[in-house]
């Protein structure tokens, strides 16, 4: 069932990206130290796609393979602190060796979802995922928490880039002294 539910979701993320746009392309950041992005980032807020509706505690860990792939585990409670436990392992491909900011997203071979980093502070501790169409967005953090200004900061920032700002949705997260829930 978890498998059916990423492939929907796949699918889903990657017909999106097959939209055409009405906006100039989405801001990128102009260079992204992968090694340094690896690691746990909370999800702070989001647009959801399906499957992160009702998300509490939803984490995104990258790890850089030797092929240059990025296994992802995504994990999350469903609908509560309390709910179960949702995992999902999507894996990461570099587009943009460049920049290392484009990424292909993959949930079900062969497709790969459009994932963009767009935002990112120079201490690596706050970032913002886009996508080209502006349809999903991930604000994440190294921490389950951030000041409200700079949250609003990345609100503005994607307000900019066109993003409709009223879809963003905050993730519920509260996690004790020693990074567990």
């Amino acid at each position: 069932m978890a498998y059916l539910k990423a492939w929907c979701v796949g699918l889903l993320l990657v017909s999106a990206g097959c939209s055409s746009v009405s906006h100039p392309p989405i801001a990128l950041v102009p260079k992204v130290d992968l090694p340094r992005f690896m690691g746990d980032w909370f999800v702070i807020a989001n647009i959801p796609t399906a499957i992160e509706k009702g998300a509490h505690n939803a984490v995104e860990s990258y790890r850089l393979a030797e092929d240059g792939s990025i296994p992802t585990t995504f994990t999350f409670r469903a609908d509560g602190f309390d709910g179960p436990e949702k995992w999902y392992h999507p894996r990461g491909f570099v587009l943009d060796r460049e920049s290392n900011a484009v990424w292909g997203m993959r949930f079900i071979w062969p497709f790969k979802a459009d994932y963009r980093i767009v935002y990112l502070t120079p201490d690596y501790s706050q970032t913002v995922i886009g996508r080209e169409a502006r349809d999903y967005v991930w604000i994440m953090a190294r921490t389950p928490a951030i000041p409200e200004a700079d949250y609003q900061r990345m609100v503005v920032f994607l307000q900019e880039q066109g993003y409709d700002v009223s879809r963003i949705q905050r993730v519920p997260q509260r996690w004790s002294a020693h990074g567990t829930p």
